[in-house]
């Protein structure tokens, strides 16, 4: 028997591929990634903030949202921007995107975005401790913080919505919190603390998953781009740059890239790439005590032992790759606003990324309608390492039949078909 008849295969070694990979592992099944960079996670897995905010339930489409987005989407240093071109796919998008900023959608993502993030919460502390991951892990919690007082007024107001869903969140005022936290500048109108977030370094984070992938038997190839895939009732075959690889089944992780291969298979997966930025730099000599989001401009603070981060902001521009100057400079610029030592010494990196934005706000998981075989796990947004751990686990559920260990209906890929 041809043993590699009897892998399951994961395209993308993303932290959803990899925590897919690892839970299937767990589960007793053979399994192989396939990666086409030279590295794994080295799309938007590699340089995002690495916070774990289940405070970030609420979905982007919210009441209000497109009015605050129609000053900001042709201002190219705003926090969304919209780079103007004729595009028929993305404008599409918006327009479902715009029809769901509504109260009674904005509830229903919430809840469904809160079961992930709850549920990834508590399985990647535990995963830390179980295999173990060297990733800088640390359940300090993550603060918004405001200097516009109308800005923190809106979302106190929002945080009793949040109590609700079970998202617990402190209010402290200006003067507290200066008090509290000597890395901000004078002039802070408030801020709201989310003691159940989590933060870690994001590119440590996936390369200690592909770690444990490989010491529980997986393989992972790099260089290995996809093709091209066939599928029948037999198993699954997937042509490559180094060759034909065959599955018993097939993950499609792909994260932005994933509208190429799902036409393919017949399916509309209504993903854009909403280009995210950030700049890593050596720690300055004050930083903050936690993660902080510093909300009226839209930039998020990380602290880690090994350096310091500043990112965010929303592009949609397709998918070009190229590092634009004006949007760095605008998570520099929010820094000095907040901060008195908004950056470090050294620049260590400036990058850029592509998240996989779905108009709904919330990934697809599960089995291809039509497609016994394939399966996706993709479309997680702005929140990809934060669902991670869940992900893995409900795909590795639904693939070898187990009870899902949360309810999988609200991410079923054939809600876009």
């Amino acid at each position: 028997m041809n043993h590699r008849r009897e892998e399951i295969l994961v395209l993308g070694s993303g932290a959803i591929g990899l925590s897919t990979a690892l839970m299937l592992l767990e589960a007793g099944r053979a399994v192989r990634v396939l990666e086409a960079g030279e590295h794994v996670g080295a799309g938007a897995s590699h340089g995002n903030c690495g916070t774990i905010t289940p405070s970030h339930a609420p979905p982007l489409a919210a009441p209000g949202v497109v009015t605050q987005a129609l000053r900001w989407m042709l201002t190219p240093d705003a926090p969304l921007y919209l780079k103007p071109r004729v595009d028929p796919a993305l404008w599409r998008w918006l327009l479902r995107f715009a029809a769901r900023c509504n109260p009674r959608d904005w509830q229903d993502s919430a809840r469904a975005r809160a079961a992930l993030l709850d549920d990834s919460r508590a399985r990647l502390a535990e995963w830390v401790e179980r295999y173990p991951l060297r990733c800088e892990f640390q359940e300090e919690g993550l603060d918004y913080v405001f200097r516009d007082p109308r800005n923190f007024e809106r979302y106190v107001r929002e945080c009793e919505s949040l109590r609700r869903m079970g998202i617990a969140s402190e209010v402290i005022a200006g003067s507290d919190y200066e008090a509290q936290e000597p890395a901000v500048r004078a002039g802070v109108a408030g801020a709201i603390r989310f003691p159940d977030d989590a933060r870690l370094r994001p590119d440590r984070y996936v390369a200690e998953l592909a770690r444990a992938v490989r010491e529980r038997g997986g393989e992972i190839e790099t260089r290995c781009r996809v093709l091209g895939f066939e599928d029948d009732r037999d198993g699954v075959r997937i042509g490559t740059s180094q060759g034909t690889r065959e599955g018993r089944e097939a993950v499609f992780a792909l994260g932005a890239w994933t509208p190429e291969f799902a036409r393919r298979l017949g399916l509309r997966v209504p993903i854009q790439p909403g280009k995210g930025y950030s700049v890593t730099y050596s720690r300055p000599p004050r930083v903050p005590k936690r993660p902080l989001v510093l909300k009226d401009r839209s930039v998020c603070v990380t602290v880690w032992d090994s350096g310091f981060r500043l990112g965010s902001t929303m592009e949609f521009s397709g998918y070009d790759d190229r590092l634009n100057d004006v949007r760095l400079a605008a998570l520099e610029r929010g820094a000095r606003e907040f901060l008195h030592d908004p950056v470090g010494d050294v620049v260590q990196e400036r990058w850029c990324g592509w998240r996989p934005m779905t108009w709904d706000d919330l990934p697809l998981l599960g089995r291809v309608p039509r497609h016994p075989r394939l399966w996706l796990a993709a479309g997680h947004g702005m929140l990809g390492i934060s669902m991670s751990a869940a992900t893995g686990q409900l795909m590795a559920d639904l693939i070898t039949g187990r009870p899902p260990a949360l309810d999988p209906h609200p991410y079923r890929p054939e809600r876009f078909s």
